[in-house]
């Protein structure tokens, strides 16, 4: 504004800068500059219209892509709120102390969204889970495993171990 009460014209921000810093740049330079035509300048001219306009040649920049002004990225927030779900699961999951402690497994895991996405692709690969606890000795059975040993009164065995298949 520089006493105009107004933003000023391109013309006037010209004939300010050669006479405040004996420099200037063209005002067709300027224009595109200012439509984004021209999105990067130079150094020398950003220098330029910082000391002018008085402010920190950074200002003049824009932000790299996926620039945060915050401390935390938006990943992170919403990884913050998935561990929060996941604590709170592990609570009120009490009475199943290994479902308990592989939620708070993975909530203590750097990248618990990772690890969610990476189980819905585990999920969906057809035989996968039961493969997977079988090799890694987890105590994942098959929801209808468990409910037939219940009823079996053979908790803690497989289905083989009782006659299974």
């Amino acid at each position: 504004m520089r006493g105009f009460g107004r933003p000023m014209t391109q013309t006037e921000v010209i004939q300010a800068m050669r006479r405040e810093l004996r420099k200037a740049i063209s005002q067709a330079y300027l224009s595109q500059i200012e439509s984004g035509a021209r999105p990067h300048m130079t150094h020398a001219t950003r220098d330029l219209l910082a000391r002018f306009f008085k402010v920190h040649p950074g200002f003049l920049v824009d932000d790299a892509e996926g620039f945060q002004t915050s401390l935390a990225s938006d990943l992170r927030v919403q990884d913050a709120k998935v561990d929060s779900w996941l604590y709170s699961a592990a609570e009120n999951s009490a009475n199943d102390p290994e479902l308990s402690r592989a939620l708070k497994d993975v909530a203590d895991y750097d990248d618990s969204r990772k690890c969610l996405l990476l189980l819905g692709q585990i999920v969906r690969m057809p035989g996968l889970v039961d493969h997977l606890a079988e090799v890694l000795g987890a105590g994942a059975q098959p929801k209808a495993s468990r409910e037939g040993m219940a009823r079996a009164g053979g908790a803690g065995q497989s289905t083989t171990e009782l006659g299974g298949a």
